[in-house]
């Protein structure tokens, strides 16, 4: 583990260390073991800003030496952001009390977050992959590529790739991330997890699993504590989500493409879900305030059966959420995307949803999808694949 500054605590003092780790563009950094995590502490910052030409990369020794496969996952831990950002799930403290605050999963050394400033500044990301992470740190305890953690609005995040994560391509636990262009490929568990009291923002993603590999690309929860407030949340917008293949670990888990559940609301806009030998939305009911879904101007090819419901949610209850036939969705689509992921005929067909109306953070789009043509080329030199 390797530590940005030490934890200044729940609240900003003058004991914060206030340390920014500044890396320049075309910057590699590796993972030395497996073991190996960075770990930006409460009350100190992360500079990491690459260029279209010249990301910063964060990899594996092994990647390195060249002896990685298309297929080589979890050879480190992966890049870790704690801010003091409103969470749920208490390690210590309470929500009702306002001092909730959380240790990260598997460290063996206290890695804290959570606080009360739901704009506070972590640094910034933006343009850099992050590969072959997710590391085990213990029993159902991995690490993913990268993980936020009571992060505030005040963080910049954009242009952030996922490359062959062992876990989730990137988890976000309580705090307010904000995230434009985010591309997260080979995820062996979710691509996306957002809980713990995250109020979350995105637009512009490609979610890409391997046929056969992965779980869900989207999870959505509180983690069994339903009553926690704030109430976890996430907004989307133009996201390409693509399943090509059910794995034994999707019908093991998730069960669908999407998986909400417990508490959680989720606006899904502009968007197209690709996942044709797989069901596509799974929602849970099962508390007095469930899981809420609500869909603009989103299609979806999915398999016949289409939604799974659990707790009170039946498979109409869920179908009812996504709202077949109204504001310009659809579950019955047909695909006509060209080069994997960008936009054809269908796709331009649909009428775009006014995103900003969801708020300031979003940027105004006439198009749903991911990338609009092949003219649209905002995730071209900066990726690997």
């Amino acid at each position: 583990r390797v530590d940005v500054g030490t934890d200044g605590g729940f609240t900003k003092t003058s004991a914060d260390t206030n340390v920014t780790l500044t890396i320049e563009p075309g910057v590699i950094i590796y993972g030395g073991t497996g073991v190996s995590w960075l770990a930006v502490n409460r009350g100190n910052k992360i500079n990491a800003v690459g260029t279209a030409t010249r990301p910063i990369i964060f990899t594996s020794r092994d990647n390195v030496l060249g002896l990685n496969s298309e297929t080589s996952q979890g050879q480190w831990g992966g890049v870790v952001l704690m801010g003091r950002g409103r969470i749920t799930d208490c390690t210590t403290g309470s929500t009702g009390a306002g001092t909730c605050e959380r240790q990260t999963e598997g460290a063996a050394d206290p890695a804290r977050f959570g606080g009360a400033d739901d704009a506070d500044n972590s640094g910034q990301m933006s343009y850099v992959q992050i590969r072959y992470s997710g590391y085990v740190l213990g029993s159902n305890i991995e690490l993913q590529s990268l993980t936020t953690e009571g992060v505030g609005s005040g963080t910049v995040l954009d242009h952030i790739m996922s490359y062959n994560s062992s876990d989730d391509g990137s988890e976000h636990f309580g705090g307010v991330p904000r995230m434009k262009y985010y591309i997260a490929v080979g995820a062996d568990d979710d691509s996306l997890d957002v809980d713990t009291g995250a109020r979350a923002d995105f637009q512009y993603g490609l979610l890409i699993q391997r046929p056969g590999a992965g779980d869900g690309l989207m999870e959505i929860d509180s983690n069994g504590f339903e009553s926690d407030a704030p109430r976890t949340k996430l907004q989307i917008s133009n996201f390409t989500i693509l399943q090509p293949q059910v794995s034994s670990n999707t019908e093991a888990n998730a069960l669908a493409s999407l998986f909400y559940r417990g508490n959680a609301d989720v606006t899904l806009a502009n968007s197209v879900v690709v996942t044709p030998n797989n069901e596509c939305l799974r929602m849970n009911g099962s508390s007095a305030t469930p899981a809420t879904l609500t869909a603009r101007s989103t299609v979806m090819s999915c398999n016949a059966t289409k939604y799974l419901g659990s707790g009170s949610y039946t498979a109409a209850t869920v179908a009812a959420q996504f709202g077949t036939g109204s504001n310009n969705n659809n579950d019955a689509f047909a695909s006509t995307l060209t080069g994997t992921y960008i936009n054809g005929a269908n796709e331009t067909a649909v009428p775009a949803f006014a995103v900003t109306s969801l708020g300031a953070f979003f940027s105004p789009t006439t198009y749903v999808g991911a990338v609009q043509n092949s003219a649209d080329t905002w995730y071209a030199g900066w990726t690997c694949n």
